[in-house]
């Protein structure tokens, strides 16, 4: 058998091969274990109270007045159909005016040194969805949401405790607190 038609089996092959594995045997994988509810987007990630879905886990959303937790900025005001970031970058003069304006308001409103607040404070994720933010943000908002809801802020602290999550299989990503998933126990905190 000529060399050229040997290669030409040998990569036809391998094509076969790669076609059944990554084309039918993966997706199958995948499609078996979402349908197991392995993956916590099994349910749709509704969060439901009282029967009626009041959020989603994987969506952020604003909570206007200082008695919550304050999420990200969106740029697409936490549109699911609207995802997307600015597409500004860190050269773009309006950009950067409004981060800094973003500093210094969060600065007074929880009466910290402008130096102090966490660069996800001030800045839109990718998506502009994202509903977490870091613990050091979400324990820097403690003290003004204590005083506002006349709650102790040891007990608040510890609310903040009970919704941070580590890393995604102890290496991947950074902790973060699920501002919509706080800010609903925080309802209810007494």
């Amino acid at each position: 058998m000529p060399e050229s038609v040997r290669q030409l089996l040998t990569a036809l092959k391998t094509v076969l091969v790669l076609t059944v594995v990554l084309g039918v045997a993966y997706p199958l994988l995948v499609l078996g274990l979402g349908r197991l509810g392995l993956s916590h987007q099994a349910d749709g990630s509704l969060i439901t109270v009282d029967g009626r879905v009041v959020a989603s886990r994987l969506v952020g959303q604003a909570f206007g007045g200082d008695q919550w937790f304050q999420p990200r900025p969106s740029a697409g005001d936490y549109d699911a159909q609207a995802s997307g970031g600015s597409n500004a970058g860190p050269n773009d003069p309006e950009l950067v005016a409004t981060i800094e304006k973003r500093r210094a308001a969060i600065a007074r409103r929880d009466g910290v040194p402008p130096a102090d607040v966490p660069a996800e404070a001030v800045t839109a994720s990718g998506s502009g969805l994202d509903p977490s933010i870091s613990p050091a943000y979400a324990l820097l908002q403690v003290d003004r949401v204590a005083r506002v809801r006349g709650l102790p802020a040891d007990r608040v602290r510890q609310l903040v405790q009970q919704h941070t999550t580590g890393r995604t299989l102890g290496f991947l990503g950074e902790p973060r607190v699920n501002v919509v998933e706080l800010n609903l126990d925080l309802r209810d905190l007494r």
